[in-house]
């Protein structure tokens, strides 16, 4: 589809504003009645030779060496009741100051169906979780303390980290 030089000029200057295709496309139907689909508005941007704009850098979150290691936290009162009937390891690494306070234990018995691996976490904010890895490698949490909670994106990172040297003490 061939656009008028004025209608041109407002992709244009909407792509340099920071819209992205989906405004882009919205815009093109509301102010010119030009229904196009989103591939053919990201084919018009390409042809434009127009850049879009990111709202956000994308974080590789896959590589987790690109982490500052975590440091773990002090150990609570239940931590020293599971210590003592042996249900848990504890992994502190040594660690810089100012890294996330996150802290993971590792049960010695996963007893779940379909898990590969099972222990707790204590989040640097103090929330506390059960998680699991499947027999696919995939982490997920079958408990947390807080419903509806999200970890902040450090201590995901350190979560994930920690969580891989500690399987790789177990051997996994």
């Amino acid at each position: 589809m061939t656009l008028t030089p004025e209608q041109t000029q407002a992709v244009s200057s909407w792509v340099a504003a920071g819209d992205n295709l989906s405004a882009v496309q919205k815009k093109l139907l509301e102010q010119f009645k030009l229904s196009m689909t989103y591939r053919d508005v990201r084919f018009l941007v390409d042809d434009l030779n127009l850049a879009l704009k990111d709202a956000a850098p994308k974080i590789d979150v896959s590589d987790v060496t690109k982490v500052a290691p975590a440091k773990a936290a002090a150990p609570g009162p239940d931590d020293a009741a599971s210590a003592e009937d042996g249900a848990m390891d504890e992994f502190p690494p040594d660690l810089p100051a100012g890294a996330s306070s996150l802290s993971i234990s590792v049960d010695k018995v996963t007893l779940m169906p379909g898990a590969l691996a099972s222990g707790s976490v204590t989040f640097s904010d103090g929330v506390t979780g059960k998680w699991i890895v499947d027999n696919q490698g995939r982490p997920g949490f079958t408990q947390v303390s807080q419903p509806g909670y999200r970890p902040t994106p450090a201590d995901g990172q350190a979560f994930v980290q920690e969580l891989s040297a500690a399987l790789q003490k177990r051997g996994y």
